[in-house]
């Protein structure tokens, strides 16, 4: 670690600090998790080590393996937090005897037989920590809130900046999570095979939340928020190593990916919207759209229906696969569509069907779709509705209806950047 004039350098000090935490605060916690089986008291412990850290390494200097060292303390915090209760409540022999039994689930020993015996085939600490993150016994508001919690590392200021929510809504609903995680004595563990598909179902679901909300964001001046798009990738591919043989993880990858290649692409000088057709396709980053199509295509082989993460996926890889807009196949998107409709049935995927079909076959074909969502309460305020037919109506030459959806849809909208194109849109139209 450099110094200056003998000292050590805290300013480099803090920096190390937050990107060990960053990149190892899950590992530790998950670790410390395993002994003391709750999430909430985990993070206090791994977040007592990080104050150490602070304070010691500030005179004797970042460690060599600095990770390891956090986790160390964590696991001696925690192992000194069961003694105390060990202590406090001896005279109650049924709690001595629970807090015996997790004092010694504490030693390695302990935990890899018990790992040995459980009837899935994963035993990672990590996974264990997804899961219990995002059990179903919480709100998704919390399940989101609280994975980016202490499964990426962010701060709830970060949380809240991410959102645009007030920093003590994020507070609460952490606070309020781990309270309910162990009110209701969530088990740390891996689901068993029985119930992993639903389960693993609740994790894929706040990835792609945590993912969307960076890519199209719901409200305020941003048309995206690139590093929430980042933390659900990062957090999409750790949970594919961990569960190699789930084909719907490895298709979320996958479209995460895909579409995080056109993120550049996306936005214009000052920051406006690009939409897709418009985009110059010499940004997008061929990297990740070789990344993704990897993906797709290891989620394609371990066999099976594909999944709608999968499916929506190979759409996306229509798209990425196309050097130019015209080269699109769009007759491939509408019979992805057709059968991801047919598979999850839902009034955004029949819209997102509706413009498949227009692209395809004419507007007057996906006009029909859209149509037939009007009275759909789900969409009753959803902006994309109206934005999608005032599309196909100006594609039409309806342009007075056009307008009037264009207009409809930009005071439905959020997000100002998002406003500001559909009224563009709408003045076109006259």
């Amino acid at each position: 670690m450099s110094q200056a004039g003998g000292r050590v350098d805290t300013a480099a000090i803090h920096r190390t600090i937050e990107a060990v935490w960053r990149i190892e605060s899950a590992k530790i916690i998950a670790t410390v998790a395993r002994m003391v089986r709750d999430v909430g008291l985990a993070e206090e412990l791994a977040q007592d080590a990080l104050v150490s850290a602070l304070e010691q390494w500030s005179e004797s200097g970042v460690p060599d393996n600095p990770a390891a060292w956090l986790t160390a303390v964590a696991k001696r915090r925690a192992l000194d937090r069961l003694r105390h209760l060990q202590l406090a409540e001896h005279k109650s022999g049924e709690i001595g005897r629970e807090l015996d039994a997790r004092h010694e689930m504490a030693q390695d020993d302990f935990a890899e037989a018990v790992d040995a015996a459980l009837d899935d085939d994963i035993g990672d600490d990590l996974l264990r920590l997804v899961f219990t993150a995002c059990h179903p016994v919480l709100s998704t508001e919390a399940r989101v809130a609280l994975t980016l919690r202490v499964m990426g590392g962010l701060t709830t200021d970060e949380i809240a900046r991410a959102f645009l929510m007030p920093e003590a809504t994020v507070a609460q609903r952490i606070v309020r999570a781990k309270r309910t995680l162990a009110e209701a004595r969530v088990p740390f563990e891996v689901p068993r095979r029985h119930e992993l598909e639903a389960r693993l179902a609740s994790v894929l679901e706040v990835i792609y939340l945590v993912f969307n909300e960076g890519y199209s964001a719901t409200a305020g001046d941003d048309w995206m928020r690139p590093a929430l798009c980042e933390e659900a990738l990062r957090l999409g591919r750790i949970v594919a190593e961990l569960v190699p043989k789930e084909s719907e993880v490895h298709g979320l990858v996958a479209l995460m990916e895909i579409q995080a290649s056109r993120i550049a692409a996306r936005m214009g000088p000052s920051g406006e919207p690009v939409l897709l057709l418009e985009q110059n396709r010499a940004r997008w980053d061929q990297m990740l759209i070789r990344r993704g199509l990897a993906a797709l295509a290891r989620a394609e082989s371990l066999g099976g229906a594909l999944g709608p993460y999968a499916l929506q996926a190979a759409i996306a890889a229509c798209h990425g696969r196309a050097r130019t807009a015209g080269e699109t196949d769009w007759g491939r998107i509408a019979a992805l569509y057709d059968a991801l409709a047919e598979l999850t049935p839902s009034p955004i995927v029949e819209l997102n069907r509706a413009v498949a079909l227009s692209m395809a076959f004419g507007p007057a074909a996906g006009l029909e779709v859209a149509d037939a969502l009007l009275d759909e309460p789900a969409l009753k305020g959803y902006h994309l509705l109206p934005t999608v037919r005032g599309d196909l109506l100006f594609k039409l030459g309806r342009h007075d209806e056009a307008r009037r959806e264009f207009d409809r849809a930009a005071a439905l909208t959020r997000n100002t950047r998002e406003r500001a194109l559909l009224l563009a849109r709408a003045r076109a139209c006259t």
